[in-house]
């Protein structure tokens, strides 16, 4: 069920909605795939009619079940617009349409969350990738027999040519 509101109770005040909005009501599934969206949108959302327009604002969140893009390990985040406005015009060429004394939000919401989500998903800020074990001789005396080196960047042999 799309997140709408009626016209009507809108004549002489405001209309608040909060709620639940199932994510397939969204279609993001398609958008990226190293983000999958959490099987509910949570809004907290106040409509109010201006002039010829209608004034939506509120806040939305969203969990993000992430892979991220240089360790390939999943994470989840939380994607919170807590001031998210919207001006909907009732007029022009931008204007909103009115079904049966009803608008649908769903089209705007979805634009802002997928505009928000993260471009390049990362499980931390300073991830370096991934860490590639290999065995170097050490000391002989070692009771390991060897020690693990640590390369941090996958590109670290690259960034040594000279172009």
């Amino acid at each position: 069920m799309p997140l709408t509101f009626n016209i009507r109770h809108l004549d002489h005040h405001g209309l608040r909605l909060v709620g639940e909005l199932p994510t397939s009501e969204l279609d993001l599934e398609r958008i990226d795939a190293m983000i999958l969206a959490g099987e509910r949108l949570k809004h907290d959302i106040e409509v109010e009619r201006h002039d010829r327009a209608f004034l939506v604002r509120g806040s939305l969140e969203l969990l993000l079940r992430c892979e991220c893009v240089r360790c390939l390990r999943p994470f989840e985040k939380l994607l919170k617009l807590s001031d998210w406005t919207c001006l909907l015009p009732m007029e022009g060429d931008e204007k909103v349409l009115i079904v049966n004394d009803c608008v649908d939000l769903t089209p705007y919401v979805r634009e802002d969350i997928v505009l928000a989500f993260p471009q390049h998903p990362l499980c931390e800020v300073g991830c370096s990738g991934f860490l590639i074990g290999a065995r170097q001789p050490s000391d002989k005396n070692s009771p390991s027999g060897g020690s693990t080196k640590r390369v941090t960047a996958a590109w670290s042999e690259l960034d040594k040519l000279k172009l």
